[in-house]
């Protein structure tokens, strides 16, 4: 099983991805972690597209993230689901709020190691505006179309907390596999 988890950044990508992750009993990359190092320095291009090829090669796997510069086309293609995370900006920015308030002075789970949670007036804009311009909604417009049959588009919380409870009531349904 392999699933692409993409969306607006503070949709809940990550907090999804792990979810899943343990549902499934799958490894999980936050590309945050590929994206960064050690207090937000930006890893060498190379290195991570390295990262990136490396961890599509196991036969399951989720990945987090959108960041096209790596291996996007090629994750989209392998992946059985693709789950896009269409939250308004609105929601974006408070659940960034409360990510902060709950990571503050810390490094989150999903980050790289050193990557103390922060929230700036640039990361803001760019969740309200520039994460938000026109020419990434008509990529991802490209990108829902292209793989129509194989997306997720989940619109809110409550649309989240329905996908989550399905997978999981469909996950505990199957017969347990012998170990």
């Amino acid at each position: 099983m392999k699933i692409a988890v993409l969306g607006y950044s503070g949709s809940g990508k990550s907090t999804l991805s792990a979810f899943l992750g343990d549902l499934y009993h799958i490894p999980v990359l936050h590309l945050d972690t590929v994206q960064f190092k050690q207090n937000w320095h930006e890893r060498d291009r190379d290195e991570a597209l390295a990262m990136v090829d490396r961890f599509m090669t196991q036969d399951d796997w989720v990945i987090d993230g959108n960041y096209s510069g790596f291996a996007q086309a090629e994750r989209l293609q392998m992946a059985d689901t693709i789950i896009y995370m269409n939250f308004s900006r609105w929601q974006c920015l408070w659940r960034v709020w409360k990510r902060y308030r709950a990571h503050r002075n810390q490094v989150r789970p999903s980050m790289a190691n050193g990557c103390i949670e922060k929230l700036d007036i640039e990361f803001i804009k760019w969740i309200l505006f520039d994460g938000r311009s026109a020419a990434k909604r008509k990529h991802y417009a490209a990108l829902l179309k292209r793989y129509a049959a194989k997306t997720i588009v989940l619109h809110n919380q409550s649309e989240l907390d329905a996908y989550q409870l399905s997978v999981a009531s469909k996950c505990a349904k199957r017969p347990s596999q012998p170990a």
